[in-house]
């Protein structure tokens, strides 16, 4: 199973895996502000456990199609779970320091999940802790409080425009989703990157996996600084530091020609970049009221699905090895940039 699974290249997988979001995102955003988001979480991670169990039964060649079935049901659910899991936490833990932690926590198990995830066991194993994990997150979420659960508009285009219409009128909402999208494209852009470049300059399937998991290491220690830094700091400066380090990651891994050295700039994207994002969710959550908060944080969302969905078959391209690197270099650095000039994202929360 697992030669079968390299059927499918990543570049591919990621643009299957991008096109849900990039359609569905703007529909999705609305309807995780109507439903009951403790409710909507819960049958995401049914519908991703299933998704995920469909690999089971792909076993030969004339079973791609399962796979890039189960690539997109996945990445259906995780369309309706990330808006509604940014909007359902506040509900759960509040707006104060606790919401800074509850949040570094989640890119604490998204580190693990990074770590574990590399082929260190058989793919069967791998595949069923994978779903073992979903349900296991669908009952916990099931057993907080319940989820807000917004009013019927007027349809999903007046919905849509209102959402706009909030992040024009505030200034830290509109440059920090500026920053996080600008930041979650170029991410997007390299994504697909490390598996063939990794093949020639870092020697093979095996070191890739292991700078792959080193950005899991980097989630593991990004968050307890996370959880220390975003309400003693102001979150421009710290949201432009944290960039600025993941460019200068960015650009030692796809410059190291060993495996050796791209660990530790695969660690450090992992660090940094949590810290981007964790700040970027905490404020949006803080400044955004609920009943906006799913279409809010989903506008980040939709930008990363849509740029994977373009970038991902291109990027891995021999001759397109240097232009979308050093495009996506810049385009992090500028957003950098950004966040620590924009007048309105310079405040730390006070407690």
């Amino acid at each position: 199973m697992a030669v079968f699974w390299r059927w499918s290249s990543g570049a591919d997988r990621s643009a299957r895996e991008g096109l849900p979001a990039a359609v569905g995102g703007p529909v999705a955003e609305v309807l995780v502000d109507r439903w009951d988001r403790r409710r909507a979480m819960v049958a995401a991670e049914v519908l991703r456990a299933a998704a995920v169990a469909l690999l089971l039964f792909a076993r030969d060649p004339v079973d791609l199609w399962l796979v890039y079935l189960a690539l997109v049901l996945e990445s259906t659910g995780t369309v309706v779970f990330r808006p509604a899991a940014q909007a359902h936490t506040p509900v759960v833990v509040g707006t104060g320091t606790a919401l800074s932690g509850a949040n570094a926590l989640n890119s604490l198990t998204d580190g693990v999940a990074r770590l574990v995830g590399a082929p260190l066991i058989g793919f069967p194993a791998l595949v069923a802790a994978d779903v073992a994990s979903y349900l296991v997150s669908a009952g916990l979420i099931a057993s907080t409080a319940r989820g807000a659960r917004g009013d019927r508009g007027p349809g999903v285009g007046a919905e849509l425009r209102a959402g706009l219409a909030f992040l024009r009128s505030t200034p830290t909402a509109e440059a920090l989703l500026a920053v996080s999208t600008a930041f979650l494209v170029a991410n997007a852009s390299l994504s697909a990157l490390p598996v063939p470049f990794g093949a020639v300059a870092w020697g093979g399937p095996g070191p890739v996996g292991l700078v792959l998991s080193a950005l899991g290491v980097g989630f593991l220690v990004g968050a307890p600084a996370t959880r220390a830094l975003v309400d003693r700091l102001r979150c421009g400066s710290l949201s432009a530091g944290a960039l600025v380090t993941t460019a200068a990651g960015f650009a030692l891994r796809f410059n190291s020609t060993s495996s050796t050295a791209a660990l530790p700039a695969a660690a450090l994207i992992g660090l940094s970049g949590s810290v981007a994002l964790v700040v970027t969710r905490t404020t949006l959550q803080r400044v955004t009221p609920t009943d906006l908060l799913g279409r809010v944080g989903a506008v980040p969302l939709t930008g990363e699905a849509a740029a994977t969905v373009v970038g991902a078959p291109a990027g891995p391209a021999p001759a397109e090895f240097t232009s979308p690197r050093t495009t996506a270099y810049a385009v992090t650095v500028l957003a950098a940039g950004y966040a620590a000039s924009t007048r309105g994202v310079h405040q730390p929360f006070a407690p």
